[in-house]
């Protein structure tokens, strides 16, 4: 299954999470796109002449990936979901792609304990909170 691992990497733990997650994936037989490889990372392209012309090449490569996979992850980790992975996860619930949410952090964005209905909904609120029940998810798909 190709899928587009969609999550923060704004720091050195965060990439290294994903690198991990996308590794074990992969582990398990799948193709993984994940923007921090395939399209890089903008602050280390970026200089005073060329952002909007990396910025372009970032998104449309990233638009391109989700297009072609056949499901999202969504990796929830965090304070608040990350912007540009809602984002992803919006495109990929308007063309069809499935996703899931993968959240191990214990906070929340509301009393309920639950992630804003709108995200959990692009997921089908299919939401893994451990590697075994994301492997379990994965194999019903």
């Amino acid at each position: 299954m190709k899928i587009y691992y969609a999550a923060p990497l704004f720091n050195d733990m965060e990439l290294k999470r994903n690198s991990e997650m996308k590794k074990w994936l992969e582990s398990k037989g799948h193709k993984v796109y994940l923007p921090q490889d395939e399209s890089g990372l903008s602050y280390n392209m970026i200089n005073a002449d060329n952002k909007l012309e990396i910025n372009k090449k970032i998104f449309e490569g990233d638009v391109e990936c989700i297009k072609k996979s056949d499901l999202l992850i969504f990796d929830l980790n965090g304070r608040v979901p990350d912007e540009g992975g809602c984002v992803e996860l919006g495109m990929a619930y308007a063309w069809g792609i499935k996703a899931i949410g993968f959240k191990t952090d214990t906070r929340a964005l509301d009393y309920t304990g639950d992630d804003n209905l709108m995200i959990e909904g692009c997921m089908n609120f299919k939401i893994a909170k451990s590697l075994n029940e994301l492997e379990e998810m994965l194999k019903e798909i």
